[in-house]
């Protein structure tokens, strides 16, 4: 009898928190006004429109990615960069009702997809918008990335100290590990990428300590400072949601997380 591994085993637990996350954003929209979808979002230049646009897309994008894994044929999760932008662009502006029925769709395709997927398939590999080579059990993963992290950017209510625990106990060691230099070679697969510009300087070092658990880690090569503070307000600064205002120590400018 063979065991098996976590690439190779259907995240079947996963797909139930991306259920109920799916649905608590979606009851959250459902209180909007069509007139708070032109509003801007935390995002800059994206209104809110842009952010659910973005968030029907990127369902249907990970289906690609789920279709790709089930068939091993070659399905990229985009068929290009201008054409995600321009379908984000022209769902942006959409009144309420048309968001939430695009949004409800795309869930349903997604998640009909995935509790459908054979089990064997879940270990093939396929690549993320990013070139990034992944095992489709990381693309339920993905996809509650993007539910939990975009439904802070709609800016109605939801912060990032609502993030659920395990939530944030996965996400801040991914994203930790994308900012450390010394450790590029061993990245996740499903890490998204920082961007730098060549003329710059590399990323500062610094030692990350959670208050509220026991995470602890070293960015770079030479750590000289130490952050601590509550692990969802670390995993907010890192990734831009947050000005680390609840964290102690000094605080270094730092490559966007895209």
């Amino acid at each position: 009898m063979t065991s098996e591994t976590p690439e190779s085993a259907a995240p079947l637990d996963l797909l139930e928190v991306v259920d109920s996350a799916t649905q608590s954003l979606l009851t959250a929209v459902e209180s909007l006004r069509d007139s708070d979808i032109a509003e801007p979002s935390l995002l800059p230049g994206w209104t809110r429109g842009h952010v659910l646009a973005h968030l029907a897309r990127n369902a249907d994008g990970l289906v690609n990615l789920l279709l790709w894994a089930r068939t091993g044929i070659e399905t990229p999760q985009y068929a290009s960069q201008f054409l995600r932008d321009a379908d984000i662009e022209a769902g942006a502006p959409r009144p309420l009702a048309e968001q939430l029925t695009d949004l409800r769709a795309a869930s349903d395709r997604f998640r009909g997809l995935a509790r459908a997927m054979p089990a064997e398939r879940w270990a093939y590999r396929v690549r993320a918008r990013t070139g990034k080579e992944l095992p489709a059990t990381v693309v339920p993963w993905l996809r509650l990335r993007e539910i939990e992290i975009h439904r802070v950017d709609l800016n109605i209510g939801y912060r990032p100290e609502d993030w659920p625990a395990p939530f944030v106990a996965r996400m801040l060691p991914d994203v930790s590990s994308g900012f450390d230099h010394a450790a590029s070679a061993h990245r996740p697969a499903d890490a998204k990428p920082m961007t730098t510009d060549p003329d710059q300087p590399p990323p500062p070092s610094f030692t990350l300590v959670a208050t509220d658990t026991d995470f602890t880690t070293t960015v770079g090569p030479d750590p000289s400072d130490t952050i601590s503070g509550p692990a969802a307000e670390l995993l907010a600064w890192l990734i831009g949601r947050g000005e680390g205002a609840g964290l102690k120590g000094f605080l270094p400018n730092l490559p966007a997380w895209l």
